[in-house]
């Protein structure tokens, strides 16, 4: 029988583990929010740039989609990326009533630069585990990922701006 203030061992190695995983959070949102700044974006807006980078030019509306975010929020974001140079709106080849978004080559150049980035942030971060400790971590993160997700804690909504 448990008693309400008494813990098991399993449960504070449960607590310590997620203090370790919130820490990585924050030094890695630290981290982007520099770096964006730098870059004078906002995580929304980077976030526009990513996706459009992963799925090639598409119209609004199925951007909003993938934002999870209103199409008022996405014409605020795409607006202020086309200023910055980042984004264009092209016609759609097959329906002349809708717009396309794309990445202009600052936009994509941008992206790849992140790519190179995270790529290098992976190395350095995890260079002294091997391959089985990171397949390790890979599958143990999967997990806690798939828990918080069937507790309605999965990829939180695009803010604005």
């Amino acid at each position: 029988m448990k008693l309400h203030n008494m813990t098991t061992s399993a449960e504070v190695a449960a607590g310590a583990a997620l203090a370790r995983i919130f820490e990585l959070g924050v030094r890695l949102t630290e981290a982007m929010d520099q770096g964006l700044g730098e870059q004078g974006l906002t995580r929304s807006r980077a976030e526009v740039i990513w996706r459009l980078h992963h799925m090639g030019p598409v119209t609004q509306r199925a951007l909003s989609e993938a934002l999870r975010c209103t199409p008022r929020n996405v014409t605020g974001l795409v607006d202020a990326l086309e200023a910055t140079g980042h984004v264009a709106r092209l016609p759609h080849p097959s329906d002349r009533r809708a717009m396309l978004v794309t990445l202009t080559e600052r936009g994509r150049a941008t992206a790849i630069a992140w790519q190179s980035a995270h790529q290098e942030l992976a190395v350095r971060a995890l260079a002294d585990l091997g391959k089985a400790q990171i397949a390790d971590l890979i599958e143990a993160l999967d997990q806690v990922l798939e828990n918080l997700r069937g507790e309605g804690l999965g990829p939180m909504p695009a803010r604005h701006g």
